[in-house]
């Protein structure tokens, strides 16, 4: 340790990498993580056993999102459950479980509600335009006539 001014000593080294570039690291596809990310992701999961029991069961849950397979959840609350020293991602998995079936099933299912939530999206941005107005001139009338 090297000491400052102050005489606080002070750690020699590189600086550990951030809570948010781990989570960038964490959320990133493995086929996609650059190079140097991923060889610093093994080095912070190979110094926290926590991190790295956490970082297999995003992975698992991505894959489940990504490949449409809500039918391996159930599983996945197990597993989680049985991580004694994640109480946070346990809490998370008996949250889901309230609404196991939904989860399921938009965790199974190919569509979306995109369509619809561009509508309801539209719809509010006018009323807020509507109601926001002063006489029939605004712009409220004119994205109406637009349509």
């Amino acid at each position: 340790m090297s000491r400052t001014l102050c005489g606080k000593p002070q750690p020699v080294g590189p600086r550990p990498p951030s809570a948010r570039a781990v989570t960038r690291w964490l959320l990133t596809h493995p086929n996609a993580l650059v190079e140097s990310g991923g060889i610093q992701l093994n080095a912070v999961l190979a110094n926290c056993p926590e991190l790295d029991v956490l970082a297999k069961h995003v992975r698992t849950l991505a894959h489940m999102v990504t490949d449409l397979q809500g039918d391996q959840l159930p599983g996945g609350f197990e597993s989680a459950r049985a991580s004694t020293g994640l109480p946070s991602l346990s809490r998370f998995a008996h949250h889901l479980e309230g609404g196991l079936d939904t989860v399921v099933a938009g965790l199974s299912q190919p569509w979306n509600s995109g369509v619809v939530e561009g509508h309801v999206n539209r719809i509010e941005m006018l009323k807020r335009q509507m109601f926001g107005a002063q006489d029939s001139s605004s712009s409220a009338s004119a994205s109406l006539l637009a349509k």
